[in-house]
């Protein structure tokens, strides 16, 4: 069932021709999007998860969940429980992928960028990799941070974002709760680098 979603919501983003011109930035996005959307999985509304209310606050506004990684505190108007992995490719590439300009950044990089920007935002993701390359942290990839990050040897880049990312999880009222879980996350990627790098 998921491949043939996931062939069909290709289709939204451009030509799958082997042939076109743009066939290998698809094919990259495809499978940081085939990755995410293995860690993310379906439907899911924990009350403790702040993520999962519209306010981006527990208590505070609806309970609507978050499904494919796309949480309600983000994008609290959408339909989350009805999301389709179409609507969720689209969302991705637009709202992640374009933003934080994975085409710009090192193979081995790109998925750690996109899966920070999904699990924290882009703006938070963006800042981890400003930190790690040593750009200032205003949140925003623009042609400074891209020089910054091209400037580093990709292993450094890697090891520091990383490092960034799970420091700040660490500092998250619900790490005792949800901290394992994150830490294996983490654990999952550096593999994952490994075989990108």
């Amino acid at each position: 069932m998921f491949d043939k979603a996931f062939d069909a919501a290709a289709k939204n983003i451009g030509s799958t021709d082997p042939h076109s011109a743009n066939y290998s930035l698809i094919a990259v996005f495809g499978r940081a999007f085939t990755r995410i959307f293995k860690n993310e999985g379906g439907f899911q509304a924990d009350p403790k998860d702040r993520g999962n209310w519209t306010s981006g606050r527990i208590g505070v506004g609806r309970l609507v969940g978050t499904k494919y990684g796309i949480s309600a505190m983000t994008y609290p108007h959408l339909d989350i429980r009805n999301l389709t992995i179409d609507q969720a490719k689209a969302i991705y590439k637009r709202d992640w992928w374009d933003k934080l300009r994975m085409d710009q950044m090192h193979s081995a990089l790109q998925y750690q960028i996109f899966d920070a920007a999904i699990n924290h935002g882009a703006t938070r993701a963006a800042k981890f990799l400003q930190s790690a390359c040593g750009a200032r942290p205003d949140g925003i990839i623009g042609p400074n941070t891209i020089a910054a990050v091209t400037s580093k040897d990709v292993n450094d880049m890697l090891m520091l974002f990383l490092a960034e990312r799970l420091q700040f999880m660490t500092e998250i009222r619900t790490w005792v709760t949800y901290g394992k879980g994150w830490a294996r996350r983490i654990a999952h990627n550096l593999r994952l680098a490994a075989e990108d790098n």
